[in-house]
């Protein structure tokens, strides 16, 4: 068992099989049946078939080797299913599964297995939706083991428990081979030994909405070796589970310290280019008019500081001659020093303040361009205000209720 045991978790962590989804009879599709002359006409044809049919069984019996050369691509563990679903009528998924819980009953009597009434891929939404454990559970009839595995494993108290604790979050879905879905499921998941149990999860590594197969349990075990198997199917799915987490964690941690890494960079050289930017619009701008110039504009701006700047402007200076100097005021005393300075390459310069005029109050944008004449007079004092996100949202809000 300490084997089997090992080579379940070497297989698991070797990585996950896809759960498939597979092609069913829609629930509400109805059965067709001929109408009564048909079937009468086509009775004879039908008793040839079965003389055949039943000549072929002959034959098999008494030539063993025709049936495995006919077989001999199949699934050796669905030749016995496959002839017996010619005796089975076919239903939709969810009569299908009620089919088998009946069945189930009437064989191994009333239970605890929690099997969900609902067809093999709507049993998978549900399991991915939940976020829960879905258990597949696959007998084949024709199996000599099976009547004995579902008494003594799948119906053993140690196996109940795990299956019915809610903590485990584990959903039970059934199927007998002899029915085209279950068939169908056996053959997805390449199963070549009955009875069979699956444990499917949910495993958003893979993508959005992938289901896949974390753990397989194949013939006849213990009681306890299945729940141990069961176990560590859902522990090794659940610590893949966690590291996934802890990866996405990490990676979202790194792409974060990236991001600020270059928000801080890029910051930094918006100071440069700024700073650069400003020592070359210092050496730029037009000397101070004389007091020989009578039309001079005199200009006074407080800045937020308290620190006031005086200065002349030529009666044709443009607006944003003033917001220059106020933005440059500092670079102004190193001018002569600082000439030959570019402008910094693919910076684009905004203010981020507006001058204003206190009583009565206006604001002179520099985006309304002008000349300072114009726009102000022969002389003002004006006020620095800086421009904030807040300052837009109230002023955009203003404007709304107005």
């Amino acid at each position: 068992m300490t084997e089997d045991i090992a080579e379940q978790l070497s297989s698991v962590a070797r990585g996950t099989d896809p759960a498939p989804r597979v092609d069913t009879q829609p629930e509400n599709q109805p059965v067709y049946r001929p109408p009564f002359v048909l079937a009468l006409l086509f009775t004879p044809f039908n008793l040839i078939y079965r003389l055949l049919y039943g000549s072929y069984r002959l034959f098999g019996t008494l030539f063993p080797f025709l049936p495995r050369l006919f077989n001999a691509t199949s699934n050796p563990a669905l030749q016995g299913a496959r002839r017996n679903t010619t005796g089975r009528r076919s239903l939709g998924p969810q009569d299908t599964a009620a089919r088998f819980i009946r069945e189930f009953e009437e064989e191994h009597g009333s239970h605890s297995i929690p099997f969900l009434e609902n067809g093999y891929n709507m049993s998978l939404e549900k399991a991915h939706r939940d976020l829960k454990f879905l258990l597949v559970v696959l007998i084949s009839p024709e199996h000599d083991d099976t009547s004995g595995w579902v008494r003594d494993t799948l119906l053993a108290p140690e196996v109940l428990e795990v299956i019915n604790d809610p903590r485990n979050n584990i959903l039970v879905w059934g199927g007998n081979v002899q029915d085209s879905e279950a068939y169908q499921v056996a053959n997805s998941l390449r199963v070549t030994k009955f009875p069979f149990v699956a444990v499917v999860v949910h495993t958003p590594n893979v993508s959005s909405n992938a289901m896949s197969v974390v753990g397989r349990i194949t013939g006849p075990v213990s009681p306890t070796e299945f729940a141990t198997k069961l176990r560590t199917a859902r522990s090794l799915a659940i610590d893949r589970e966690r590291a996934r987490q802890r990866r996405e964690a990490e990676a979202a941690r790194l792409q974060e310290e990236q991001a600020a890494a270059e928000r801080q960079a890029a910051e930094e050289k918006r100071r440069r280019d700024l700073t650069q930017w400003r020592q070359w619009r210092a050496q730029s701008l037009s000397r101070e008019p004389g007091t020989d110039v009578k039309d001079a504009v005199r200009i006074s701006v407080r800045l937020p500081s308290g620190e006031r700047i005086m200065r002349r402007f030529a009666p044709d200076a443009d607006l944003e001659e003033l917001y220059a100097v106020v933005e440059c005021h500092e670079m102004l005393e190193d001018a002569g020093r600082a000439m030959g300075i570019s402008q910094p390459e693919g910076f684009v310069h905004q203010y981020a303040f507006r001058l204003v005029s206190p009583m009565p109050r206006a604001v002179f944008p520099v985006e309304d361009g002008g000349s300072i004449r114009d726009k102000i007079g022969r002389g003002g004092n004006l006020l620095v205000e800086p421009i904030g996100d807040d300052e837009d949202e109230d002023e955009e809000g203003d404007a709304l209720s107005s």
